[in-house]
């Protein structure tokens, strides 16, 4: 399987974080773990048979949104298939699609059921499309869309919050960043809420996490607490602890996977 990290073009790069594309022609099933980010996006799938997505067992259309995903899931596909991922910064859903994000925590939207009839129209022009990077580039002119028709309704405040956040690999205390963006601490987590589905504290410990799994991945360390402290974890136990939770395995099994 081909996978690919693309940066978004300059004109989304205010909303989209990052761009995943998957490009598989393996005839076998397909297992793609993925645990909590902290950023929704839009995935649109090409496939023979269909994706679904586990635990939930629940077969997805073509191209759709989901919500932060807090706990472990999977994506199952058998045959080929090209996914392409657009990460979106946490705080775009309400504005852009009138969602309350918390209600797709863990779950996805549908966008063939809205009345936005442009979902048909894409969904064609990319069956067409020959390339990946013709994909994309629909893909990110249908966003571009939605964002210079809806990009006063953007809390560009709670957007300075959450790269605050990502930049302190979510060590920096709230309180402390809600003093950088003027902000009330009780206005800030409300906010936050109301913007991305979570709390600010719950984006920061994925943030933290992520980087943690990253240090794991690549293997970036000669003892477990190099990843502990390097990460502001507290100890080793509060460590484990919260890793646990996001992928339902200990660091220890994670590494054996």
């Amino acid at each position: 399987m081909d996978t690919q990290n693309i940066s978004p073009n300059q004109s989304i790069a205010l909303f989209v974080k990052n761009i995943l594309i998957f490009d598989n022609k393996d005839h076998k099933e397909t297992v793609l773990p993925f645990f909590a980010d902290g950023y929704p996006g839009l995935m649109y799938h090409q496939t023979e048979r269909g994706l679904t997505i586990q635990p939930h067992g629940k077969k997805m259309p073509p191209i759709f949104l989901y919500g932060q995903t807090i706990k472990p899931i999977s994506i199952e596909v058998n045959g080929p298939f090209q996914i392409i991922i657009f990460q979106f910064y946490p705080f775009v859903l309400r504005a852009l699609w009138g969602i309350n994000p918390e209600d797709i925590n863990d779950s996805c939207y549908n966008l063939y059921n809205s009345t936005n009839k442009k979902i048909n129209e894409v969904s064609s022009e990319i069956l067409l499309a020959t390339t990946i990077q013709e994909k994309v580039s629909i893909i990110s002119n249908l966003l571009l869309g939605y964002f210079e028709e809806k990009r006063n309704n953007l809390d560009f405040s709670i957007r300075g919050v959450i790269q605050y956040i990502i930049d302190s690999k979510g060590i920096l205390t709230i309180r402390e960043i809600a003093g950088k963006e003027k902000l009330n601490i009780r206005t800030l987590e409300r906010r936050f809420i109301k913007e991305t589905g979570i709390s600010a504290k719950q984006f920061a410990k994925i943030v933290q996490f992520q980087a943690s799994l990253d240090q794991l991945t690549t293997k970036d360390f000669r003892k477990i607490n190099d990843v502990v402290y390097a990460n502001g974890f507290s100890d080793q136990s509060h460590f484990i602890r919260v890793f646990k939770a996001f992928t339902g395995v200990t660091p220890h099994t994670y590494r054996k996977m």
